[in-house]
């Protein structure tokens, strides 16, 4: 019985949409020695209630390509601008949120 019900559980979280988020997969391949799935979880968390789906791919490309927030950050056009204004915000709410 206790085995039927811990199926059925697993079933319907699987069902729920327990699918990770591109900034979670990005965090979990990155080669950080704290990376772990409740970690990167937490930070799909966070990425998912202050950036939306294209500020997220583009938050997940800087765990493989740190440079890349570099040349964003120093970039002088407006929407590189307004990014980087929600991607700090999105980095220091993940940062008291997680840890």
């Amino acid at each position: 019985m206790k085995k039927r019900f811990a199926v059925a559980a697993f079933a319907l979280l699987a069902s729920c949409g327990a699918s990770a988020g591109v900034v979670e997969k990005a965090c979990l391949n990155s080669d950080r020695a704290q990376s772990n799935r409740q970690l990167c979880g937490c930070i799909q968390q966070v990425a998912d209630m202050t950036l939306d789906g294209r500020e997220q791919r583009q938050a997940a490309k800087f765990f493989a390509e740190p440079h890349q927030a570099q040349e964003i950050r120093q970039s002088d056009r407006p929407n590189h601008e307004v990014f980087w204004k929600k991607y700090r915000h999105f980095g220091a709410t993940a940062e008291s949120y997680c840890s």
